[in-house]
């Protein structure tokens, strides 16, 4: 994982930053992730540099989400909005996680607060309840943070280091 510069942001920001990274180093088999806010904004990822090429249009590279977290931030918000719609049509009440397994790796979905979302791509030999595990503890400790103030400040950063402008 490369590590974001947190210089210039909050200590709520930081911590986030730090819970993300030790989710992704601390859990085998994590291969991306992201926050997304309710409106599908990717807030914070776990690979940064990344997100630049998945906004840069190269024939080089494969398409799809398999290790970018700008397009596993669409996949999460798209798969969010589906399950919230399937809630309110069921009337069971509130999504909390979803969990997609495929041939090759699997996808994580959590709920985290006022419809953010924590996005986990895991491979195909990960053990999905000690991701299920660990996502819940970030969620957890990361749910009660994530304000919109915070959210803002996420968004902006990530903008900044994209364009390569000062925070």
């Amino acid at each position: 994982m490369t590590a974001p510069s947190t210089f210039g942001l909050s200590s709520e920001a930081r911590n986030l930053h730090w819970l993300l990274t030790n989710l992704v180093e601390e859990v085998p088999g994590i291969e991306s992730v992201a926050v997304v806010s309710s409106d599908g904004l990717l807030l914070l990822s776990s690979d940064p540099g990344r997100n630049e090429e998945a906004r840069e249009k190269r024939t080089d590279r494969p398409s799809g989400p398999r290790g970018s977290s700008a397009d596993l931030a669409t996949v999460v918000s798209g798969i969010g909005s589906l399950t919230v719609g399937a809630a309110r049509l069921m009337e069971y009440g509130g999504v909390k996680h979803t969990m997609v397994a495929m041939d090759e790796g699997s996808l994580f979905v959590m709920s985290i607060s006022d419809g953010s979302l924590l996005g986990v791509h895991g491979s195909a030999d990960c053990d999905m309840s000690v991701v299920a595990y660990h996502m819940a503890l970030f969620v957890g400790r990361a749910g009660h943070v994530l304000t919109p103030e915070l959210r803002s400040e996420l968004r902006k950063s990530l903008e900044a280091e994209s364009t390569g402008s000062p925070r």
